[in-house]
């Protein structure tokens, strides 16, 4: 009876730890998603402001070489707007773009975390059979001592 209820405590834990190290490595893994999502995010975001800073710089140098020629100035700002405008409107789709891969990175991952919580559920659920089973046999066998015992 004490093997028994070492055996099954034994068997919890190993099943406990081989969840909690299942867990441990999907929340691992998880993490490393998100932080190569965002530095990749990060990086595309710099270089894009980098240009469009670069841009604006030369803008306004222009704007102080070219102050005496009016109409030159006038046609390269009309330019450098339509440059920044499209720059810009390239930051506002890179951000709906990582806004929308991250909403459906964070779904995938709770449709896996749903899906380990179900696996969870089945090894408890296995577990608490087996614990009945062990139950039953045992009182099987005291039964059975029982009879033995009074009809020999």
């Amino acid at each position: 009876m004490q093997a028994k209820k070492k055996r099954l405590d034994a068997y919890a834990k190993s099943s406990l730890k081989s969840s909690n190290q299942k867990l441990e490595q999907m929340w691992k893994t998880q993490q490393n998603q998100r932080l190569k999502l965002t530095q990749d995010y990060s990086q595309q975001f710099y270089s894009v402001l980098q240009q469009w800073e670069a841009e604006v710089q030369k803008s306004e140098e222009q704007e102080e070489k070219l102050n005496t020629f009016v109409r030159q100035q006038q046609k390269f700002f009309q330019q450098a707007r339509i440059v920044q405008s499209q720059k810009l409107k390239t930051i506002r789709q890179m951000y709906e773009q990582f806004v929308k891969n991250t909403e459906e990175m964070e779904k995938s991952q709770e449709a896996f975390l749903m899906g380990a919580q179900t696996e969870l559920r089945k090894e408890m659920s296995l577990l608490q059979k087996k614990i009945m089973m062990d139950t039953q046999q045992q009182e099987m066998a005291t039964v059975r001592k029982s009879l033995q015992s009074m009809l020999f």
